[in-house]
């Protein structure tokens, strides 16, 4: 009886010592048997090469996009799309030039001064205008109320988007949008000489400027993101710093007139020009070329151009084009919150401003114009072979960016 109760024991005290032998062996081994990508120890560093990429799958989506807010909030402070690091320092082989891509910030320019008073409250009163007229129901356009999801995608394509520094613009033609791209280029650093990026904003080609490849463009975004398009967009609208500069619309007007028809432009007489003189001039066969036109001293006038303009026809036929187009139009001011809203007529003092604001002008400073600019008094000269009630439709036209941007009504012109 006793041997018998002994082996009982001796089993039980066995079975428990294996059961202890398992569960050890278990703890080192067998878990990462089961769990094949959860190492138990972290063991010793071994460089694997990078994972090939893939597109992303539809089951995936929410995980996606969680990855594109985490990614811009990372490195972006919300609104003011400055970077929360410093900008990373190649340490491989460089050469001397390649050197000197990263400036150190302080190291190029310091302000020990804060912005005007004065400048801040400007843009202030700019930004609060803007909410005030889009939510105000007197004033009507079209386009007005819709959502930014609702905008086609092809009318985004004058907002240009700077990655590295977390800005977004959007060009108004005829008012300064030739130097701001330069910046644009500068910034972005889409632009090489000798495997280093541009920095003179001056030396940029006027051709390279408005080529549409050098800068990134919303309605690029399809082509890159896919379905994730419209997302990313509005994580940007929301992280980046988003700004325009805009001008007295007739003012506007009257510079893109000077600009493409009385210059030799090829282009705009062929597709413009030449409609405005058949319709309007009493010319069913002009010139075949600008050359020949300008030759025998003809070319549409500013009435002309004018009466293309309110013609109900030009529409039918095809979008306004971009020189003429209303800036509510071009750039959406209603579905989104501009940070800063420039003007032509105070341009260096704003764009000194927006530069510090952006903390890049230690990187670039903006160009100062010594051409011939369109000055607003003349606008009593220029609209003086203007009908009064073809003024008054025109300011009908264009009324929404004179309210939107704080433009007093011309009453000059529209009350004779």
């Amino acid at each position: 009886m006793g041997t018998s109760r002994m082996f009982r024991i001796f089993v039980v005290l066995g079975s428990a010592f294996m059961v202890l032998l398992i569960i050890i062996y278990w703890d080192d081994v067998g878990a990462s048997h089961l769990y094949l990508h959860t190492p138990v120890s972290p063991g010793p560093r071994i460089p694997h090469p990078p994972p090939p990429k893939t597109r992303p799958q539809t089951s995936r989506a929410p995980s996606f996009l969680n990855d594109i807010d985490a990614f811009v909030n990372q490195f972006l402070e919300p609104g003011t799309g400055e970077p929360t690091d410093p900008a990373p320092v190649d340490t491989g082989n460089q050469s001397e030039k390649a050197e000197e891509r990263y400036v150190p910030r302080r190291e190029w320019k310091i302000h020990l001064t804060p912005v005007a008073a004065e400048l801040r409250e400007r843009q202030e009163h700019r930004r609060k205008l803007l909410q005030e007229m889009c939510a105000n129901d007197s004033i009507v356009f079209p386009g007005k109320n819709r959502s930014f999801d609702d905008i086609p995608n092809k009318e985004l394509d004058h907002l240009i988007v700077d990655d590295r520094h977390g800005i977004i613009y959007c060009y108004v033609p005829k008012v300064a949008c030739s130097n701001w791209k330069r910046i644009m280029i500068i910034l972005s650093e889409s632009l090489l000489r000798d495997g280093v990026p541009q920095r003179d904003p001056l030396a940029i080609p006027r051709d390279l400027v408005h080529n549409s490849s050098m800068h990134f463009t919303f309605n690029k975004f399809w082509k890159r993101y896919g379905k994730f398009a419209r997302h990313l967009m509005k994580v940007k609208l929301k992280k980046y710093t988003k700004f325009l500069f805009v001008r007295d619309p007739f003012v506007r007007l009257i510079s893109a007139y000077r600009n493409k028809f009385e210059l030799r432009n090829e282009d705009f007489y062929r597709r413009f020009a030449q409609v405005m003189l058949r319709r309007y001039a009493n010319q069913p066969t002009p010139p075949a070329t600008v050359d020949e036109a300008f030759s025998v001293g003809l070319h549409p006038s500013f009435s002309h151009f004018i009466q293309y303009l309110l013609d109900p026809q030009t529409e039918k036929e095809m979008p306004f084009n971009e020189h003429w187009r209303q800036v509510y139009r071009l750039c959406h001011p209603c579905q989104i919150q501009y940070d800063f809203v420039g003007h032509l007529e105070s341009a260096e003092e704003d764009a000194e401003h927006l530069l510090r604001q952006l903390r890049v002008d230690n990187v670039v400073e903006f160009p100062t114009s010594h051409r011939n600019l369109t000055a607003s008094s003349w606008e009593a000269d220029w609209f003086n072979a203007v009908p009064l009630e073809a003024r008054r439709e025109l300011y009908k036209l264009y009324e929404p960016d004179f309210r939107l941007f704080g433009y007093e009504r011309p009453d000059s012109l529209l009350n004779e």
